[in-house]
């Protein structure tokens, strides 16, 4: 059993290098949860990022409290939530001090850049492994496709998007039906 101050650590860890949000945090997670320490599954994971998705919050913060939940109940909760938020509450304070006066300063506005493209890139490959480990068979596609196209054209809130693919899953398989 992991010791609530070093589950602690790891989430601050983790925290203190997840630039860019939620989806940024994914990748370290998986390494970090997943594949280094075994706590959970990569399904677990996606269905703990598919939760925190759907429930008020931050991803990252809901996805971590389900882990330490896991791991060691109320206090892994309470430890790993508060690991991975210390770290941006310390940066925020810091930055939000020192910002005003060095925003304007064209080496920050390059890092800044900089950063913005390195999470891009995080991104992308979050969402192509989560892509080749979610959509499956012909009804993956089909939800996929009309859930982008609900999001891109209808304008519809992620909410309602979440909600219509999870009821998507109770439509018989038609093509199995027929067998």
């Amino acid at each position: 059993m992991i010791n609530l101050w070093k589950l602690y650590a790891i989430f601050f860890k983790m925290g203190l290098f997840t630039f860019g949000g939620g989806y940024a945090m994914l990748p370290i997670l998986q390494k970090e949860a997943v594949e280094k320490r075994k706590w959970l599954t990569e399904e677990e994971l996606l269905n703990y990022y598919s939760i925190g998705q759907c429930t008020p919050g931050i991803i990252a913060v809901n996805a971590a409290s389900f882990i330490g939940y896991k791991l060691r109940k109320i206090g892994g909760l309470i430890s790993a939530t508060l690991g991975v938020i210390s770290p941006s509450l310390i940066i925020i304070v810091l930055v939000a001090a020192l910002l005003r006066q060095y925003m304007d300063n064209q080496y920050v506005q390059w890092a800044f850049g900089g950063i913005r493209i390195g999470v891009i890139a995080l991104i992308i490959d979050t969402v192509w492994n989560m892509w080749q480990k979610g959509v499956k068979g012909m009804r993956g596609y089909i939800v996929f496709i009309s859930a982008a196209l609900l999001l891109w054209f209808v304008k519809l809130s992620a909410i309602s998007i979440v909600v219509l693919a999870a009821l998507a899953a109770f439509i018989p398989d038609f093509r199995k039906a027929a067998k």
